[in-house]
């Protein structure tokens, strides 16, 4: 894989794009959640439940557009209507990853926009309207909270151990029987608080200090693609669970510490 460009001033060329496109999706979402209409199962003839709304895919139309106009040579990849165009720069679209909590009212799910640059994350924004949150980063530039008018910068905190940690996942029943009965059982017994639920908003918590890992198996590339920048420019650490770059997706941990990421990694998700 190739590597993204240091010399390219990814945040003054592509923020303004992402965060465009965040407040246009965000007129999208906002007027029907808690208001919703229809939803329907993606995975209709299946025994799995993926929900999607009108509201997903009215953002991701809207999102889709705008690149459209501002970047027509771009790749777009989004999870409503898949890939269009062919390029090294790839934009990365989930509407509403956590239509479980937009259906159900619960302010955790978010607009995910990442891009990617040769395969790698190089700009990452995750925006919750409801509460006025947006959380982004570009590459080499930091990563920053935004709430209504105020911004600041955001920065993991040192966790260095499990059995000090606060870990999230967004349900134990995504894993694995072998392994929610075995090492996750042990994650649990060893973490102090352990949260489940919360979507990408975990992974923003992360970045800003308040959680210190998310353990979570099975990322598409949609799910996962916003929120690589943000917690490595925070400070953080994300990779899959064999400790390799997690741009593709897959079985996923981040961590605020280099330590902690370590301790679970070695003692319990790799080879797994």
């Amino acid at each position: 894989m190739s590597s993204a460009s240091t010399k390219i001033d990814y945040g003054k060329l592509f923020l303004p794009t992402a965060h465009a496109m965040a407040d246009l999706a965000a007129l999208q979402t906002l007027p029907q959640f808690r208001n919703l209409g229809k939803v329907e199962n993606k995975q209709a003839d299946a025994k799995t439940y993926d929900p999607v709304t009108e509201a997903d895919r009215n953002a991701e139309k809207v999102m889709r557009d705008h690149l459209t106009s501002a970047w027509p040579d771009h790749q777009i990849i989004g999870e409503e209507f898949g890939i269009s165009g062919e390029s090294d720069m790839q934009w990365i679209l989930d509407p509403i990853d956590g239509t479980r909590s937009f259906v159900s009212g619960v302010p955790v799910w978010g607009t995910l926009i990442g891009l990617y640059d040769h395969g790698q994350a190089v700009i990452g924004l995750m925006d919750q309207p409801f509460t006025g949150e947006r959380f982004y980063a570009a590459k080499n530039q930091g990563a920053y909270y935004r709430r209504n008018d105020e911004l600041s910068p955001i920065r993991v905190r040192t966790c260095e151990r499990l059995s000090d940690a606060v870990i999230a996942s967004t349900s134990p029943y995504l894993f694995e029987d072998k392994f929610r009965e075995n090492q996750w059982q042990h994650i649990e017994q060893q973490a102090p608080i352990l949260r489940y639920g919360g979507d990408c908003y975990n992974y923003a918590m992360v970045a800003m200090g308040q959680i210190d890992a998310v353990i979570e198996p099975g990322l598409n590339i949609y799910d996962l693609a916003a929120l690589i920048p943000i917690i490595e420019e925070a400070g953080g650490v994300i990779t899959n669970w064999q400790g390799e770059r997690p741009e593709p997706g897959g079985n996923i941990i981040a961590c605020g510490d280099q330590r902690l990421h370590e301790e679970v990694l070695t003692g319990f998700l790799k080879n797994q």
